[in-house]
């Protein structure tokens, strides 16, 4: 069954994110711990569907206020597919070099900051401009996506190098390069891509160790409460408390 065979590859991904990104994700999350911990901010930026695991951090059940989602529009709108904001110019966008640099633009950073951008292949123009915009602002940079699989890529940025090249901490997804994992018969291309598990994969397995660093601390985080279970009559008020400590952050940018 090709459904099992996606199950299998899925289950590679994961156990060869486990078995070598360990120490990675331990020194990006302190990054991001010493961030959050100063009342600053973790940026998060992707585009493409690289901008769900920036969707999947903050707000949502288990996530917690440090995270500060970066997601232009265009870059991630897709059921248009056609027409406006359609895949054509998306993919336009994400090439055209300039336009990371205005996006960052748009808000106040700080070098206390750390900036984590997601990108498969780290050949993209956008991601590599708010990489060398973030580090022209004094931010850390982490970067995830498949990086063993991009050496020897050639860049599309003038720059001449990857967002692999730019990273101060490299999380690699241990994804293949074609992204797509099963064969079809009588087909070309495969299905069943893995690079959105693999980046929520390492997303929470990050966001974990950033919540035990900060814990071992004694920093009380904001948490983000499910205010759905029966009989949590404090839920709604936790929710309201970390939606505050949010706005209060997010003034600032």
């Amino acid at each position: 069954m090709l459904a099992l065979q996606w199950l299998d590859n899925a289950r590679e991904v994961m156990g060869a994110i486990e078995r070598t990104q360990q120490d990675a994700i331990r020194r990006a999350a302190g990054l991001m711990a010493d961030s959050i911990a100063a009342g600053r901010w973790v940026h998060t930026f992707g585009c493409g569907h690289a901008t769900i695991p920036v969707e999947e951090m903050y707000p949502r059940i288990g996530g917690f206020v440090g995270f500060h989602p970066m997601i232009e529009l265009p870059m991630t709108f897709f059921t248009n597919i056609t027409g406006q904001m359609g895949i054509q110019q998306f993919l336009y966008l994400e090439r055209a070099e300039g336009y990371g640099v205005a996006i960052m633009k748009g808000y106040a950073f700080d070098p206390r900051d750390t900036m984590w951008i997601f990108s498969h292949t780290g050949i993209n123009a956008v991601n590599i401009d708010v990489a060398l915009e973030a580090k022209a602002r004094g931010m850390q940079v982490v970067v995830c996506g498949s990086a063993a699989e991009a050496q020897g890529k050639v860049t599309r940025h003038s720059c001449g190098k990857t967002i692999f090249d730019l990273a101060d901490v490299t999380i690699d997804t241990c994804v293949p390069a074609v992204d797509a994992s099963v064969p079809l018969k009588n087909h070309f291309d495969k299905i069943g891509p893995l690079s959105t598990l693999a980046f929520v994969t390492t997303v929470w397995m990050t966001i974990a160790t950033v919540a035990e660093i900060l814990a071992d601390r004694g920093v009380q985080l904001h948490i983000h409460p499910s205010h759905n279970v029966p009989g949590d009559t404090t839920a709604r008020e936790r929710l309201d408390a970390a939606l505050a400590e949010y706005k209060r952050r997010v003034a600032v940018l």
